[in-house]
């Protein structure tokens, strides 16, 4: 499996609460463009439409060999469908009405030379949320860098 983009933000502005393995229906230059590692996950997010999922707002960078008629009526952020299974789409539906959770992109992967997606069900973190964790954050690393100076002897 190898990673080719991820959303830092995402980890950071949400609290993760569940994840689906989705696959995108793109174009064919659109796939060449993502396996060089041409996608942007910053500011995306999914939404969804008549019952079907789609990755909006990420940034797909046009493939440089491509037709030149193609590329001019090209738009690299338009809406993408993703690929979910009846049961996935059907519990997404469910949990996203009754608990109001968001769905974001976590990462844009290959698994086995296909395209695949992570997405999140994740709760937005207040600003108090964000200042503990990066407290608690500091802390450890205080602790670690205290212990690395510090043998302990028994």
């Amino acid at each position: 499996m190898k990673i080719v983009a991820t959303n830092k933000r995402a980890k950071l502005d949400y609290e993760i609460i569940e994840t689906f393995e989705a696959g995108i229906k793109l174009l064919g230059h659109e796939v060449k463009s993502i396996k060089q590692g041409h996608i942007k996950l910053q500011g995306a997010y999914v939404t969804i439409y008549k019952n079907e999922a789609y990755l909006a707002n990420a940034h797909v960078a046009p493939y440089q060999f491509a037709n030149k008629s193609v590329l001019a009526s090209y738009d690299p952020i338009r809406f993408r469908k993703l690929l979910l299974t009846r049961k996935q789409l059907h519990k997404i539906l469910l949990k996203r009405k009754a608990q109001k959770l968001i769905l974001v992109p976590l990462k844009v992967y290959l698994k086995n030379n296909l395209i695949k997606i992570q997405i999140a069900f994740a709760k937005p973190l207040r600003k108090y949320d964000k200042k503990r964790r990066k407290k608690e954050r500091e802390e450890k690393l205080k602790v670690a860098r205290i212990r690395k100076t510090v043998e302990v002897r028994y």
